[in-house]
């Protein structure tokens, strides 16, 4: 078995993760927009977050993950085959994992719109996906 490559791994996490947070801001700050401020207006999302370093905490979640992402692929290489295939394949299930359970939990029983749900699975679905296919290309024994 072949030894997995740490600092690969690493950079295919950091640039991973600019994709991902490029990706995560699109989302939220042009497509999601015009739904948190209706959602704000109605007084059901709240103006500004309960914690104020929300933000930086967000983009470090978002790291976070995108190492778990760039780890898994390098990991699962060697019984699923190096390629897009087996990074989408990881991607999508780290981004399901970690994206719908919540969206579709809200999409039930929050009160602003379900579109504000799915934009945050789709945030974490494609950026998951988008970071392990990064990855991925970076990766090498």
């Amino acid at each position: 078995m072949a030894q997995v490559n740490a600092r690969r791994v690493w950079l295919g996490a950091l640039v991973g993760w600019i994709v991902w947070a490029v990706w995560s801001t699109v989302i939220n700050m042009v497509i999601l927009v015009p739904r948190y401020a209706v959602a704000q207006k109605a007084g059901t999302l709240l103006t500004q977050p309960r914690y104020p370093f929300f933000v930086p905490a967000w983009f470090v979640v978002l790291f976070v993950l995108a190492l778990i992402a760039a780890w898994l692929y390098a990991g699962t290489r060697a019984t699923h085959g190096a390629g897009p295939g087996t990074a989408l394949r990881v991607g999508a299930g780290l981004g399901f994992a970690s994206g719908f359970p919540l969206a579709f939990s809200l999409s039930a029983w929050a009160p602003f719109s379900r579109f504000i749900a799915l934009g945050w699975m789709l945030d974490l679905l494609v950026g998951s996906i988008l970071a392990t296919l990064v990855a991925g290309w970076l990766y090498k024994e």
